[in-house]
């Protein structure tokens, strides 16, 4: 009976709701929202270095997310470089903008269930498109492939290049014009953003965006508290069952 007794309390804690976690507490009692965006990952967030605005997917979703919890929404600008020292500084109570979740920063923090799923794909000029169709044929000794420092992104092309030049660019706003003016060859990325960028340099194409090289789910990066993995797990699971979130990812890509 005493076993009978101690199962039925553990059965009963697991089914408890979640109370407030400490840090959601914080946020609650601060009224804000504060939101870590690099913004220089078109579409989730862009900064427009002459107003100091964002605009993008995730800077709507984050919009609607702080109304969701009746806070105003604080954009915080963080890098990929920095982005996980700067959450477990709590410099911002969450980040978005396009973020693949690793075992890395689940060391750091938490994530919400995810927003999408995506994978690592080439871009390159549309006349050199059939050159770059396998990772065989990227890693080449007569290639350059350019990356973005400090993210997946590169860590992608650290893992699979090895006989290939790597350029490393530090702004992921202007690199994909250096494909553009022939200084790189090819840019191995996130598939949503081959097919944005195709769209907006015509001479670039996206080679092969419905069969990336590796797939990987895209989150939301949260402070550790349960609360508020909760609160955010239960607004995008709404805008997932409403069409909302399908809606939005459809204004900003195609």
């Amino acid at each position: 009976m005493r076993l009978a007794s101690l199962f039925a309390l553990i059965l009963a804690l697991a089914a408890a709701p979640a109370s407030a976690g400490p840090r959601f507490d914080a946020i609650n009692a601060s009224g804000t929202l504060r939101i870590g965006l690099t913004g220089d990952y078109a579409p989730f967030s862009k900064l427009d270095p002459e107003t100091g605005a964002y605009e993008g997917l995730d800077v709507d979703l984050a919009r609607s997310l702080a109304t969701a919890l009746g806070l105003k929404p604080v954009f915080v600008p963080t890098s990929w470089p920095t982005l996980s020292a700067d959450l477990e500084a709590q410099k911002f109570d969450l980040a978005m903008g396009g973020i693949s979740v690793t075992d890395k920063r689940k060391a750091v923090g938490l994530f919400s269930v995810p927003m999408l799923s995506d994978g690592k794909t080439p871009i390159a000029r549309c006349d050199k498109a059939d050159r770059f169709q396998t990772l065989a044929q990227i890693d080449q000794p007569n290639v350059r492939v350019i990356v973005n420092p400090g993210g997946t992104n590169e860590k992608f092309a650290r893992a699979n290049i090895h006989r290939a030049t790597i350029i490393l660019h530090p702004e992921n706003v202007t690199i994909f014009e250096e494909i553009v003016a022939g200084r790189a060859d090819v840019m191995m990325t996130d598939a949503i953003e081959t097919r944005l960028q195709a769209k907006l340099h015509m001479e670039l194409c996206a080679i092969h965006p419905d069969a990336p090289f590796d797939h990987a789910d895209k989150a939301y990066f949260l402070t550790r508290d349960d609360a508020l993995k909760t609160a955010v797990d239960k607004w995008l699971n709404g805008l997932k069952a409403s069409g909302e979130l399908k809606k939005q990812i459809n204004h900003w890509v195609e």
